[in-house]
């Protein structure tokens, strides 16, 4: 199984990252703020104007290290890797299935999803419906149950990618009409009104937002990892530049990965509304602070471990998307009878 290996987030505007040895080096104005083994990283993502040295870039590509660029609010820029080291015969599974009948991995892919998400739902019920009042666990209740009769059809659906579209977002509508009952949270800037994301114009969906992006970065390294060509899925349509096998990968892990990782930060009161900037165009973003706070414990919950429900071990939410990817790949080379969507419970 593949190493849990880190992701370093350099956040401070004008940083410097260097080659010493085979150390990458941090130095913020002329001082040295970090040094980290190579040997330990997978990746490291810079946000802002971070200088990154030729010598820093070479090493990182020979030793399979990706670099990612994101500009201050977390929208992607660009990414640098070295030689793809992908399995031609598994790549060429992979298009042809794309290009015949992914049907049944797409299927797997908004199971997972829609399962997930009422999962969550769930949880909050167990949880906090006995705080909740009535009309809140009412709706809660209601949703799960439409959202149980829409995850059947889509098992049972009608075989196109259009039906299985409308289903995913059928149940992303009782998911988010229902999200503001999960947030607990004093701060009334908290309150959901809906799903912005260009851009967002509030603090949750701020923070949906930063997250989703880490996220996507995570299932691309994943995909890349087993050999598997991240720009063409199955679910999401094909288009020039868009990852998309990574984002159909990262549907079924929004909600246990993301949507509670937020809800908890929010609701133990980690981030509270002074930790958002309010722009002067409508956008709302995360401070330099809240950043920080949110990349810690972005780190800190990958490293929690949960039962993989087909494979039957523990194993910690940083590899997940991997031994998905690694799934996928074993079902296009027919050691599987099915692609098994990761079901958190």
């Amino acid at each position: 199984m593949k190493k849990l290996l880190n992701t370093v987030y350099v956040t401070t505007v004008n940083a410097a990252l260097k080659k010493d040895g085979e150390n990458l080096v941090a130095d913020v104005e002329g001082k040295e703020r970090a040094r980290i083994p190579l040997h330990i990283l997978a990746s490291f993502v810079a946000f802002g104007p971070i200088l990154v040295s030729p010598a820093l870039i070479g090493a990182c590509s020979g030793a399979g290290i990706s670099i990612v660029m994101l500009d201050r609010v977390g929208r992607f820029q660009a990414r640098i890797e070295g030689p793809v080291s992908g399995n031609v015969l598994l790549r060429t599974a992979q298009y042809r299935l794309a290009r015949a009948d992914g049907l049944e991995v797409a299927r797997s892919f908004v199971l997972g999803k829609i399962a997930n998400q009422r999962a969550i739902l769930r949880r909050a019920l167990r949880d906090y419906g006995a705080e909740m009042g009535d009309g809140p666990t009412k709706d809660l209740e209601r949703a799960a149950a439409r959202m149980a009769a829409i995850l059947r059809r889509a098992q049972l659906g009608d075989g196109t990618i259009d039906a299985l579209m409308g289903s995913e977002g059928e149940a992303a509508m009782q998911y988010f009409a229902v999200f503001d009952h999960l947030i607990r949270s004093p701060d009334k800037e908290f309150r959901w009104t809906g799903r912005h994301r260009r851009p967002p114009r509030d603090p949750m969906n701020a923070l949906l937002s930063f997250l989703y992006t880490l996220l996507t970065h995570d299932c691309r390294s994943a995909c890349e990892s087993v050999g598997l060509d991240p720009a063409v899925g199955f679910l999401h349509s094909l288009r020039p530049g868009r990852p998309s096998l990574a984002l159909d990968l990262m549907e079924e892990l929004r909600a246990p990965l993301v949507d509670r990782l937020a809800l908890s930060l929010v609701n133990r009161r980690q981030l509270r509304a002074g930790d958002f900037r309010w722009m002067d165009g409508g956008a709302v973003l995360l401070s330099d602070d809240g950043r920080r706070t949110v990349l810690d414990a972005w780190q800190s919950r990958k490293k929690e471990e949960r039962l993989h429900p087909f494979l039957r071990e523990r194993i910690p939410f940083g590899l997940v998307p991997f031994v998905q990817a690694q799934l996928l790949s074993r079902y296009l080379r027919g050691d599987v009878d099915g692609y098994p969507p990761w079901f958190w419970s």
